[in-house]
């Protein structure tokens, strides 16, 4: 099996058609909206172009406030502070399910979107359909991402036909399987991972299916907080039905339909003049890779990538690829596909909003059974963002060459995310997810200017929780946060700093982390830059375990490293500093991290890589990472050449740039 995923709103297009087309050479229903007479327009989207721009605005109107009624009214951490969801508008069965509009949320979510909701309303059966339903579905292999990841599906009815559906896909805390919160890489298979609902109705006649609710909560842990995270979904997809009728009932039927085709042809005329325009003809290849699985770190896995052009079209074929791992941590077709058009979009095409018709001229090939394609029982998916991210990667690597100074260096790649659970004092569960690790880190330097050195990867979109409302909901003290000096790939724009988080555990406690890009630093360097460093783990048990009982604050000297235990990182072995050459500290070691109370963990990200030659940075520039602490004074001599002269920390106002030694030190570096 090979999987191709396109819009099929498209026509299928001729391979062999010319690259540079005139509008009198192509068919009406090919022809750009640009090039489109008003009787034209007219008659392909039902409407005039003033109506189709409103009712696109008011799609997007729609899934804006169905996202703030979520957020406003969840109660688990993951969906109010992390707004770890997506909101979509999709069209009717007989225009094959076309995404027209996503919230400003998680991009991977709603690139999964279309084929989601199209293999779970086709599988449940349309004919089945009636108003007052929510169908849900969380099949990684139907649906894409993990199965804590549940899509909430409303079909919107309009005079007793099915017009359109309104979507949520939000993350559940729970689903369930061996680990509290899911997030483990050491899951062997489907039956290991959690719960997986097929397509499954949820509220019939606006009432709650009591079997699906019973199935559910009998398989699922934390239902306090899961059963009013639903009913809060559930009323934004109310808010979304009720907002989209309105639109309906003062625009009609014909326009609403047309404004669907017309905000997908927006985007897919966006993309194909970019994939047109700023890509050469060609065929370019790159790999990229994760360092091992959950069972052994005798493996690693290597993604590859063949990325052919030819006019406006581009496929991408990844045969040859690694076969899928023997744990969690591999992904799907419809992650990679989402993977491919974040990746596209962040290189070559950001005005247009995201709709399917992103895809329209854009082909993936992947074989199945490989660890981005994986099959199940025994390729089970849960950390699917590690692995499509070697996706985002390989792509950004390929095209790096021809886009010059277009290109953009890559992010800090890896959530390195924590999950922990276990009872406080008074005997209550406590859970955390994505909030104590390595969530949040530096992007890549840009022709723009530097990378954001605090942010979220580039395959998602989503929000930092606030430490406040980390330690208000389980037992820990976020001790530091902070950037780490030297560890962004230098670079005429330089990328984001490294980001160093420790954390103080007031209960025992069961620890994970699933770290899958030490080996080699996901930020790479682009045009002319380089990259920044790989990411690491390290573990301080309290004294109650036999630890050095360090006390509540973590010396931010790296020479408290050596007391410490590896969990992840290319280590030095006796300083247990991040070292390239080192031995490589790998993240299932244990089974999970059984930590006491006392204990502390640091987590310190990978750095952004740099863009453009280091030594064209401003000396000024320089100097003011110095005294920013971005850049040490041996760095910026190392790495840039710039000589600077003064106290950082007592004095970094008074620092100054020596001219006539700075330029001396950029000859020899540029001679060398």
């Amino acid at each position: 099996m090979a999987s191709s995923i396109t819009d099929t709103l498209a026509a299928p297009r001729d391979r062999d058609e010319p690259s540079a087309q005139t509008p009198a050479a192509l068919s009406f229903d090919d022809l750009p909206l640009r090039a489109l007479t008003d009787e034209q327009f007219l008659a392909r989207y039902k409407t005039d172009r003033f109506t189709a721009s409103i009712l696109a605005s008011r799609m997007r109107y729609v899934v804006k406030h169905m996202s703030t009624v979520l957020l406003t009214t969840a109660f688990s951490m993951i969906l109010r502070d992390w707004y770890d969801f997506a909101a979509t508008i999709s069209g009717p069965r007989d225009m094959n399910y076309p995404m027209s509009t996503g919230s400003d949320s998680l991009s991977i979510f709603m690139f999964t979107m279309p084929e989601g909701i199209r293999n779970t309303i086709e599988e449940f059966g349309p004919e089945n359909l009636r108003p007052g339903d929510v169908i849900i579905a969380n099949d990684p292999y139907r649906t894409g991402l993990h199965v804590n990841d549940v899509s909430f599906i409303r079909p919107v009815f309009y005079r007793g036909k099915a017009v359109a559906f309104v979507t949520i896909r939000a993350h559940q805390l729970d689903m369930g399987g061996v680990v509290a919160g899911g997030f483990s890489g050491n899951k062997k298979n489907v039956y290991e991972n959690g719960l997986v609902i097929s397509p499954t109705l949820l509220y019939r006649d606006d009432k709650p299916v009591r079997s699906a609710f019973n199935f559910i909560f009998d398989n699922a842990r934390y239902g306090e907080l899961l059963l009013p995270d639903i009913r809060s979904l559930y009323q934004s997809l109310l808010l979304g039905e009720r907002l989209l009728l309105e639109s309906i009932e003062r625009y009609g039927i014909d326009a609403y339909l047309g404004a669907i085709r017309y905000s997908c042809d927006v985007s897919a005329d966006s993309m194909r003049e970019a994939i047109r325009t700023k890509i050469p003809d060609g065929v370019y290849e790159a790999e990229d890779g994760i360092d091992a699985d959950g069972v052994d770190d005798t493996r690693d896995y290597r993604l590859k990538l063949k990325l052919t052009k030819y006019g406006d079209n581009i496929e991408l074929d990844f045969t040859g690829t690694s076969p899928q791992a023997r744990a969690s941590i591999n992904c799907g077709p419809l992650d990679v596909k989402a993977a491919a058009g974040v990746a596209l979009k962040m290189l070559i095409e950001q005005q247009s909003p995201l709709s399917s018709g992103c895809f329209r001229n854009i082909d993936v090939v992947i074989p199945p059974g490989t660890f981005c394609s994986a099959t199940p029982p025994g390729g089970p998916i849960f950390m699917y963002w590690e692995a499509s991210i070697t996706v985002l990667l390989a792509i950004y690597k390929a095209l790096a060459p021809v886009l010059g100074e277009d290109a953009i260096g890559g992010d800090y790649g890896s959530l390195m995310l924590h999950n922990g659970s276990g009872l406080t004092k008074s005997g209550q569960p406590w859970l955390t997810v994505g909030n104590c690790g390595g969530e949040h880190g530096p992007w890549g330097g840009t022709k723009a200017g530097d990378g954001d050195s605090y942010t979220v990867f580039h395959v998602s979109n989503n929000l930092d929780p606030a430490t406040e409302a980390v330690e208000s909901d389980v037992p820990v003290v976020v001790m530091r946060k902070e950037y780490v000096a030297d560890t962004a790939g230098p670079g005429e724009n330089r990328g984001g700093a490294a980001v160093r988080r420790d954390t103080l555990w007031l209960a025992d406690g069961e620890h994970l982390s699933i770290a899958l890009h030490a080996k080699e630093p996901s930020g790479i360097g682009v045009y002319g830059g380089r990259p920044g460093t790989t990411q690491a783990c390290w573990l301080f048990p309290g004294e109650e375990e036999g630890g050095a009982g360090l006390g509540p604050l973590l010396p931010a000297d790296d020479s408290i490293l050596a007391q410490s235990v590896p969990v992840v990182g290319l280590l030095d072995p006796e300083t247990k500093r991040v070292d390239p050459n080192g031995r490589y500290y790998y993240y299932a070691s244990r089974k999970s991290w059984a930590v006491k109370a006392g204990g502390a963990f640091r987590f310190q990200t990978g750095g952004g890589g740099g863009w453009g030659n280091p030594l064209a940075r401003d000396p000024e520039r320089v100097k003011r990472d110095v005294r920013d602490e971005y850049v040490t004074i041996e760095g910026a001599y190392r790495d840039y050449g710039v000589v600077i002269e003064g106290d950082p920390i007592n004095a970094p106002e008074q620092l100054v740039v020596n001219v006539e030694a700075t330029a001396r030190r950029r000859r020899e570096m540029a001679a060398a």
